[in-house]
């Protein structure tokens, strides 16, 4: 349980959704609904992630011996080896946070509605079908020796954990919107005039964990 709680949690780096939430943050006006907006974007996120989690669950079910064998073989830390060896890389040599990509998501969360569910639900599904830890959590979740009403049970916790930095920067974007001068409001600030230096320094860590429990799994 706590691999699956640890890789949930490496989950939660979701750059996207983050600067989604502060693009939100700074652009809408002091009055306006960006609690609503924000809790019905990152409900549609978490939804989007359960759902998945559902169906990768339900398939990893099935072929559970298998899952289990590959956790225990050395193919597996080779492979988050790999992923964290590949994520410095991307981290290194890219570009950071797409802004384009933020502003297309944007557009459709302007105003709570409906739409703005679908934008979280389509950006959960982007980022869990993308990330490894997300995987891997679910296969230690998979492979552990549970009930099936606990095991499905907790992937609403298993949502929520990897919804968790978003769910925490967006309660603080509420705070830094309603006090801006606030010490908090201050860092924001500082963090939003070096966004490419966050999102790589949040590229770096993830692959640093990823690389160092890649390298215990074999030892």
């Amino acid at each position: 349980m706590l691999h699956a709680v640890s890789f949930a949690l490496l989950d939660s780096v979701n750059v996207l959704l983050i600067g989604i939430i502060v693009a939100l943050g700074a652009m809408l006006p002091r009055k306006g609904r960006y609690g609503m907006i924000s809790t019905l974007l990152v409900f549609g996120d978490w939804l989007g992630v359960l759902v998945l989690c559902v169906i990768v669950m339900f398939v990893f079910g099935g072929i559970d011996h298998l899952v289990q064998q590959f956790l225990e073989s050395p193919l597996f830390g080779i492979l988050l080896i790999a992923t964290g060896v590949i994520s410095l890389l991307l981290t290194r040599f890219g570009k950071g946070e797409s802004t384009e990509m933020i502003n297309r998501f944007l557009a459709p969360v302007r105003t709570p509605s409906w739409l703005t569910v679908v934008a979280g639900f389509v950006l959960g599904i982007i980022q869990s079908a993308t990330s490894l830890p997300f995987y891997a959590g679910l296969a230690f979740l998979s492979a552990g020796d549970f009930a099936d009403d606990l095991r499905y049970g907790g992937l609403v916790l298993y949502a929520t954990l990897a919804l968790s930095l978003s769910i925490i920067t967006a309660l603080l974007v509420g705070w830094v919107r309603r006090y801006p001068s606030s010490p908090i409001g201050m860092l924001f600030d500082a963090a939003g005039r070096n966004r490419g230096r966050v999102a790589k320094a949040s590229g770096y860590l993830v692959a640093a964990l990823l690389c160092a429990i890649g390298i215990g799994a074999l030892l």
